[in-house]
């Protein structure tokens, strides 16, 4: 099944490359930020806090854009992303963080990339590419090492387990519905309202996130605007570009690259200095994403050296048959087609 997405453009790979850049570096310091808010909320009402927030500040970028409502064709693709990925991933994931640890969540998570690019290949005619499965599965296994090297000890909960892979599914069912919309409105339109329905799915948390905001200390609530503001407004309006432009499967694995951007941050900014496995792990993260970024340029070098030879024969013949006409078949063929 062939689905619409944003027209392609020169350039358009270099700049979604750093658009998701973006994305990874906000969303690997959410996880620090938690750290200091989570104790002091509960998951609902840090989820709701959270997308309160980013649905605001994303209104007031909407407005000043002069950007309305989507189309009705990508609303069910807003909705749906709006529901299991704002709303049921944040609280399933915040909720698994209370019985696992981070190194555990953070490795039964990153099962999403894997299934958005499975379902990607299945149900949004995006094919297998090998290079992008080979860079999944290493990639992957980078972030089981990462995972594994900041588990403590003990065994992981599996109440916790399964909400963390509730979190997964609905990461990679959200982003699946999602790309389809970024066919028919702007990155923006689907992030504002994507994020506004997923706080109207966390409204039932909203007593909580009241009592709650009453005793938790200055730190934590600054840090709620913090995730609110940027690994939410900003951070999902980068990726909804970058998924716009490239394919779910080859975008999605690259958020394999925020475990080894976490050891990174945890070190420069909290002293956590990290193991000879934790780094090994990040390297193995970072080969993967690199081998599953080179799919799209793998694909295109061949078309044009293929098309051209039959191109150029066409080209000579009818030029041969009809040598009057060769100036008005060449202008025909110099524009700049687009695949």
């Amino acid at each position: 099944m062939a689905v619409r997405t944003a027209p392609a453009h020169a350039g358009d790979e270099g700049r979604a490359l750093l658009a998701v850049g973006v994305t990874v570096l906000l969303w690997a310091s959410a996880f620090i930020v938690i750290r200091d808010a989570a104790p002091h909320f509960s998951p609902g009402a840090l989820a709701l806090g959270r997308l309160l927030i980013g649905a605001a500040v994303l209104a007031v970028l909407l407005a000043a854009r002069r950007e309305g409502l989507p189309p009705r064709a990508a609303w069910p693709g807003v909705i749906g992303s709006g529901v299991l990925w704002f709303g049921l991933y944040f609280v399933a994931l915040n909720w698994g963080e209370q019985w696992v640890d981070a190194g555990t969540a953070s490795l039964v998570v990153n099962v999403g990339p894997i299934l958005v690019a499975l379902l990607s290949g299945w149900l949004l005619g995006e094919g297998f590419p090998g290079r992008l499965l080979a860079g999944v599965a290493l990639a992957f296994a980078g972030a089981a090492v990462v995972g594994l090297a900041g588990s403590g000890p003990g065994q992981a909960s599996l109440p916790g387990v399964l909400l963390c892979l509730l979190a997964a599914v609905g990461c990679a069912t959200g982003i699946l519905a999602q790309k389809p919309a970024l066919g028919h409105a702007s990155a923006l339109q689907v992030t504002t309202f994507g994020c506004t329905v997923g706080a109207v799915a966390c409204l039932p948390f909203a007593a909580a996130l009241a009592r709650e905001l009453t005793t938790a200390p200055p730190r934590a609530v600054l840090g709620m605007v913090y995730l609110g503001v940027f690994p939410t407004a900003l951070a999902f309006s980068t990726w909804a570009y970058a998924l716009a432009r490239t394919s779910a499967g080859k975008t999605a694995a690259t958020t394999y690259l925020v475990p080894a951007v976490v050891v990174l941050l945890s070190w420069l900014l909290l002293g956590e200095v990290p193991t000879p496995w934790a780094l090994g792990g990040g390297l193995l993260c970072l080969a993967g994403v690199a081998v599953s970024r080179r799919t799209a340029r793998a694909e295109r070098t061949p078309a044009p050296a293929e098309a051209e030879p039959a191109a150029d024969s066409k080209s000579t013949a009818l030029a041969a048959q009809h040598p009057h006409h060769s100036d008005v078949h060449t202008e025909e063929n110099s524009g700049d087609p687009r695949p």
